[in-house]
Order: structure tokens, then C-alpha cells, then sequence
């Protein structure tokens, strides 16, 4: 894959990306372009969409207010589409937007908020979440947009597992586990074959005892623990995020 350009500002544009197909740039896009960045026409900067893949485009017919961006050439194709579902227990305000950028960042492909007994935060502004997603995106040179799903209690997520994942592998951090290596369960994971993947952070004050049962009763889920030391949720995400990368994901 062509090395991701690290110098030009990249943009998400919500339009097919074809060369020399102008897209207008929006209210917000056309002030951080002219007023903050100070481009002019004749400027180059890089857009993507999630489906077309990445694109060299050209600041034109600059106003005050308003601009349209050309596309040139064709950067980076679109990837393959990452499979890796991410399930959380919602945080609270900046600690979320936390999660969320690092979730795309490390390569989840559905944000999927899942409500527990202990969940601090029950209301989830997914439109936040989805600003989230692509400012990840954009700082990043990631070209998939992540899906930002709508919140479910626990209960419901596992009761459907079945009918909405069909062989997908659930890896839930939990605290209970005797051991304090994830890499036992994850390596017995990958022997048994490569599937499907999501995994499960939960709230700051961990999963209740009777939703810990539930889930290590279930024939489709992975228990591991994440050391020794107590982490924050958002932390825990990170961790968890790396080593099942690191072992079974795309970081092999």
C-alpha cells in the first residue's frame, strides 16, 4: 500500500470521489481550509469518504465562505474492509471521545455501546461518537469509517448473539480471571482457527457477578485478564485493543 502522506491536511468528505468530480467543501471545512489554514486556489489537500478510497484535490473557486475541492489522482485505494467489533460500556463525556478515537485507531470497525448494570453514562450521543470517527480517521490516514451503533443492554446483545453474529468469537476482558495473561486464552483462540472477532470492555465498576456468569456460560465467548493492576476502562481498551491485535488482528 502507497505510504500514507503525513504533511497535507486530510479531509472526510460525505460525496463519490472520482477525478476532476468537484466536491464543495462545507461551511465548517471551507473556515478551517481558507480562514485557518490560509490555503488558496491552487492548494492541495487529501479527502477521503470511506468507500473511494484516499485522493489528491486542488483548493478551487475560493471565496470568503465557501470552496470546491477537485480531485486529481487517486492516492490510496480503498482496503479490504476490517472486520473487529468493539463493545463498550459507555464513559462519561471526554473520557468517551477517549475510547472512541483510540477504538478507530486500533482498528475497530463497529463502536457498538452496550449498557450494564454498572454503566456510569446510560445516555450515548452517537452523533458525537461519529465526529469522533472521523476526526480519528482523518489525524490517522485511516480510510474505513468505523459504525457507530446504537446503545443495548447487555442482556440484549448476548441474547441475540447467535441470530446477529452467527460464528463471531466474543474476547471479554474480565477482572475475575485467575491468571493475569491474556496471551493463553488468545493463543488457544488462534489455534482453534481464525474467525470473526469482537470484544467487550466493561464500566468503571466491572461487570456485575450475575452478568459475569452470563457470559463465561456462553459457548461464544473468550474470557482473558489484562495483568495484575486495576485499569480504567479507557485504558483497558487500549490494552485490550493491542494484544488481541497483536496476537489474532491485522497486526500479525
Amino acid at each position: 500500500m502507497p505510504r500514507y502522506e503525513f504533511r497535507m491536511q486530510r479531509l472526510f468528505v460525505d460525496a463519490p470521489l472520482a477525478g476532476d468530480q468537484a466536491v464543495a467543501a462545507s461551511k465548517d471545512q471551507s473556515n478551517y481550509l481558507l480562514n485557518v489554514l490560509r490555503l488558496a486556489a491552487g492548494d492541495e489537500v487529501l479527502l477521503f469518504n470511506g468507500r473511494d478510497g484516499e485522493w489528491r484535490a486542488k483548493v478551487e473557486t475560493p471565496t470568503r465562505k465557501t470552496c470546491a475541492l477537485v480531485p486529481s489522482e487517486q492516492t490510496r485505494p480503498q482496503p479490504m474492509a476490517a472486520d473487529f467489533d468493539y463493545l463498550f460500556a459507555p464513559l462519561k463525556h471526554a473520557r468517551l471521545d477517549y475510547m472512541v478515537q483510540k477504538a478507530v485507531e486500533m482498528g475497530a470497525s463497529r463502536l457498538s455501546p452496550v449498557l450494564t448494570r454498572h454503566t456510569q453514562a446510560t445516555r450515548v450521543n452517537t452523533e458525537r461518537m461519529s465526529a469522533n470517527v472521523i476526526e480519528a480517521a482523518e489525524q490517522c490516514g485511516i480510510l474505513q469509517l468505523a459504525e457507530v451503533c446504537e446503545p443495548r443492554a447487555l442482556a440484549d446483545v448476548i441474547g441475540r448473539w447467535s441470530a446477529d453474529n452467527a460464528t463471531r468469537q466474543l474476547i471479554f476482558c474480565d477482572e475475575g480471571e485467575a491468571s493475569q495473561n491474556p496471551l493463553q486464552a488468545l493463543e488457544a483462540l488462534k489455534a482453534a482457527g481464525q474467525r470473526p472477532l469482537a470484544l467487550l470492555i466493561g464500566p468503571e465498576g466491572g461487570f456485575s457477578e450475575d452478568e459475569r456468569t452470563l457470559l463465561r456460560r456462553q459457548s461464544f465467548v473468550t474470557p482473558i485478564p489484562l495483568g495484575p493492576r486495576i485499569l480504567r476502562a479507557d485504558t483497558a481498551a487500549v490494552a485490550a485493543l493491542a494484544v488481541v491485535q497483536a496476537t489474532l488482528g491485522d497486526w500479525r
